[in-house]
């Protein structure tokens, strides 16, 4: 079977599975009809921890269909990804709509001397998910034409950009959506072995900061030393590239003293040991209300960082127009608020059932008996979201379908919730990019398509090719280090529980 073939293979069996939302459905109802057949079959199991016995609940039954009736709407207004994210994505949607994010990533890629472009590129994209899918939109083309500006392949500055944008979307050096969106379906995950054990946003920050240099590092490494080499270098006719406004770089600078000024304030809250932002109890920023509402704290400096922006800027002339910022990122979340619905259904539905402690223990007893450490058997996880996350390309999707089995199930291995989200949070990320069901792959296609009419599917895809598999493996080996030296992910976030 030729590379194509397979490619098409995937592609057709990718294309019957169903939207998102409508899976949940189905398993939402499986669920039901499994938790009646295991629950005639009296299946159970002893929890390692309390020694209680679990049985299956049959929720095809009478108590069953009152707690659907009466608890669904609580089940997902109390689904802890959507409000932290709906808030997240107000303040951000702000810094969207005023032109904000956009210029940012103009900038920083315009000013870059040229020997330093590749890093710059795939750096920024990483960076740029604290922005959603502007990333896509503005910094893949506008690499291609900076590449060709400075008479290098444009389609290598699209490949550099679409690395950093997708490959490393997990990654920032910033607490972004995502790490709400990820650590709040965590978070219920793990109650199912722990009611009040709690996934903080900031739970993986210190991995993926680390991992935002090492994969500037690798997606340059990749693209000066491969990439570059399968594309020639474009003639070295000068692409005009549209310059920043002067009243677009004076709202940067006002933005910037504004940030100065942001940081202060937050460090005079963290710093003293009576500081306002610390534990008022202990004392401790670990217990802190800063990292326990860190979601809220990005979403308030995002949304005056935008209002300020577009003020000076002059985009903004009244109140209203920051307002309709917030209100068309929260409209373009409606398919999302959909998913969570049927997803917070599911997850509810498999912990009434007890289906997820069960299937949970006795998983944690095959891997016990398989005595694996903890590093194999989290590479062995990636390995395995790698293959799923070409047929599932929705990240919260994925993660909301798969956490209530694996987080419990490495909970009782002693693995951490927040371990099991860093690895799948490499696997998610790294394969995204030679996905044609990712939803912007076909978007990328048509980016290069403006600069080689010949390039298709195949070509991006075996393009995009050795940046999959140089992340995967370096950002494994990374997590494997992490995990030997008893590194901490983030504040107060452990690999072992």
């Amino acid at each position: 079977m030729n590379l194509q073939t397979l490619l098409d293979s995937i592609e057709s069996s990718g294309n019957r599975l169903p939207n998102p939302a409508m899976m949940f459905v189905v398993l939402c109802i499986s669920v039901l009809v499994i938790s009646a057949i295991c629950a005639a079959l009296s299946l159970q199991a002893v929890h390692p921890v309390t020694g209680d016995m679990i049985t299956a609940v049959n929720l095809l039954s009478v108590a069953g269909l009152h707690r659907i009736l009466t608890e669904s709407v609580t089940n997902f207004t109390g689904f802890a990804p959507v409000g932290t994210v709906l808030v997240a994505i107000m303040g951000v949607g702000i810094a969207e709509h005023s032109g904000l994010l956009a210029t940012v990533l103009r900038v920083t890629v315009l000013k870059v001397p040229k020997q330093m472009l590749s890093f710059t590129i795939v750096f920024t994209g990483i960076m740029s998910s604290m922005a959603a899918d502007t990333g896509y939109v503005v910094l893949i083309p506008l690499a291609g034409l900076i590449y060709a500006s400075a008479g290098r392949n444009p389609v290598a500055g699209i490949a550099a950009a679409f690395a950093g944008v997708s490959g490393g979307f997990s990654a920032n050096l910033l607490i972004t959506p995502i790490d709400a969106i990820l650590s709040g379906i965590s978070t219920e995950a793990a109650s199912l072995i722990q009611p009040d054990y709690t996934v903080s946003a900031a739970s993986n920050y210190y991995f993926m900061a680390a991992s935002t240099f090492l994969l500037s590092l690798v997606g340059t490494w990749i693209t000066e030393k491969i990439i570059s080499k399968r594309l020639p270098d474009a003639d070295k006719t000068a692409v005009e590239l549209e310059q920043i406004s002067a009243a677009d770089l004076k709202g940067l600078q006002f933005v910037a003293l504004f940030t100065l000024g942001f940081i202060v304030m937050i460090l005079l809250g963290l710093i003293p040991q009576t500081g306002y932002l610390r534990d008022p109890a202990t004392g401790s920023i670990l217990t802190s209300p800063f990292l326990k509402g860190i979601v809220v704290v990005i979403a308030i400096y995002a949304a005056l960082a935008g209002i300020l922006f577009g003020r000076v800027s002059g985009r903004y002339s009244q109140a209203s127009q920051f307002v309709e910022g917030m209100e068309q990122n929260l409209a373009a979340m409606a398919s999302y608020l959909v998913l969570m619905f049927f997803a917070a259904q599911f997850v509810s539905y498999f912990s009434w059932s007890n289906l997820g402690s069960i299937l949970a223990i006795s998983g944690a007893g095959v891997l016990k008996a398989m005595q694996m450490n903890t590093a194999s058997l989290l590479i062995g996880f990636i390995a395995f979201v790698a293959i799923l996350d070409l047929f599932i390309g929705s990240a919260s999707a994925k993660w909301a379908l798969i956490a209530p089995v694996f987080v419990p199930m490495f909970m009782l291995s002693g693995i951490s919730p927040e371990a099991t989200q860093v690895a799948y949070r490499i696997s998610d990320s790294t394969s995204n990019i030679i996905s044609p069901l990712m939803p912007y792959f076909g978007v990328v296609v048509a980016f290069a398509r403006v600069h080689d009419r010949n390039i298709g599917m195949g070509s991006i895809i075996a393009m995009m090719l050795p940046y999959s598999i140089g992340f995967l493996v370096c950002w494994s080996l990374l997590l494997a280090l992490w995990v030997m030296l008893g590194w901490p992910l983030g504040p107060g976030a452990g690999v072992a529980i």
